[in-house]
């Protein structure tokens, strides 16, 4: 007599249907893509803590230095918007070592300059490489993700501004202190090639979409990505307004040595890195699910910012803990764009990083003023406000993607 329908199974066929398939690892050729993060990143972040060698060297101001980030901060936007689209045409592989060649090539030039306004050049050829970079390499580290793996798959990709952060603002001071400024640019260089190299003889491969190359405007019709790129705006204006005046409060406010901004920097770094241990976790609850209580995880900690402002070590156990949080933000707004049309993730990314480097621009120049007046913990509640803005839009209701 039959019990059941599988009353009459073998047990090795019971046996077969109680096995748990093993979750796919975490594809090599992501591994590759966080180390072309890194590059990008060091070159972006490496600036600031030689501005003043760089500065002593021409004989100019240290202002007059950072205009050459300001101008990478252009270009990336710049050709974020009106480049990248090509992305899904070309294919994100092509692009990527395409835009890490002239990248290497504008570093090599930042490490000749012969003067500032040379610098200021090859940082911005430097930034319209980078614009085109980073959203090939967030396209592609989204198509390569095994399914149920995609916030695993981006988080480790995302441990490459970790790398950045940490080794590059560590080694680029000692690396100016022991050789010359130049030897900085020259050593990310060195890794831009050595990231081309490792491209070129990877297995990832490209995957191109015939016809024109969409609209970058164009995209913005396709559904949900509107109050994702209001999210995305919220966050990073939120995070540059803040991280901006970082280093001045410890140094003016607090009386710590400038050397104090070397150790946030890593605080965050080890924190932002730490959270992609926990980034199965996205991919069990769904990144739409998650995304606005990450936004409120960061909201809660520039809030603890803010109490906790005027104490140096208290400080920095807090910035370790938005690194975390940030990573959160920054894993799930990358898995939800990616997933909105796979045909036209080169133009979305695009469209994304567009709208962080003007959050970088609007950011710094708007938390300026207020920075003065109101000092940190007001900034760093205003910022607070600006992640209530983030969570809302990222609890709109949109017709749900496809692949979330």
């Amino acid at each position: 007599m039959k019990f059941s329908q599988y009353g009459d199974m073998s047990n090795s066929d019971q046996s077969a249907i109680l096995t748990v398939v093993p979750r796919a690892p975490i594809p090599a050729a992501a591994y590759l893509l966080t180390g072309c993060i890194a590059v990008i990143g060091s070159n972006s972040l490496v600036l600031g803590p030689i501005a003043p060698a760089v500065a002593a060297s021409f004989g100019a101001s240290v202002p007059a230095v950072m205009t050459a980030a300001a101008a990478f901060g252009l270009g990336t936007s710049a050709s974020a918007l009106f480049i990248a689209r090509y992305i899904d045409r070309i294919g994100a592989r092509r692009m990527l070592q395409g835009a890490l060649l002239l990248l290497g090539l504008a570093l090599v030039a930042s490490a000749l300059a012969p003067t500032v306004i040379a610098l200021v050049a090859a940082q911005l050829v430097a930034g319209i490489a980078a614009g085109v970079a980073m959203p090939a390499i967030y396209a592609s580290s989204a198509a390569i993700a095994p399914p149920g793996r995609e916030s695993g798959t981006i988080g480790v990709v995302l441990t490459g501004w970790t790398l950045s952060m940490v080794a590059g603002v560590s080694l680029s001071a000692v690396l100016a202190d022991l050789i010359h400024w130049r030897a900085v640019f020259a050593a990310v260089a060195l890794l831009a090639g050595t990231a081309v190299a490792g491209l070129a003889m990877s297995s990832l491969h490209d995957a191109r979409k015939s016809g024109p190359a969409p609209s970058p405007l164009g995209a913005l019709a396709v559904p949900g990505i509107l109050p994702l790129l209001i999210a995305c705006g919220a966050f990073m204006t939120a995070f540059y307004g803040v991280y901006g005046y970082l280093g001045d409060h410890l140094h003016e406010g607090l009386g710590e040595p400038v050397s104090a901004n070397g150790l946030a920097a890593v605080a965050y770094g080890f924190g932002f890195g730490a959270a992609a241990l926990l980034d199965g976790a996205i991919d069990r609850l769904g990144a739409r699910r998650v995304m606005p209580f990450a936004y409120l995880l960061v909201g809660a900690v520039y809030v603890a910012m803010a109490m906790l402002s005027s104490g140096f070590g208290s400080l920095v156990a807090t910035i370790a803990v938005w690194g975390l949080a940030n990573h959160f933000g920054l894993n799930v707004l990358v898995t939800r764009l990616t997933a909105l049309d796979p045909s036209r993730r080169g133009t979305i990314m695009g469209l994304n990083s567009a709208v962080t480097y003007l959050a970088v621009t609007v950011g710094t120049a708007g938390f300026g003023p207020l920075y003065t007046s109101l000092g940190f913990a007001n900034c760093a509640l205003i910022a607070a406000l600006l992640m209530l803005v983030a969570a809302l839009a990222a609890a709109w209701r949109s017709p749900p993607a496809p692949y979330l």
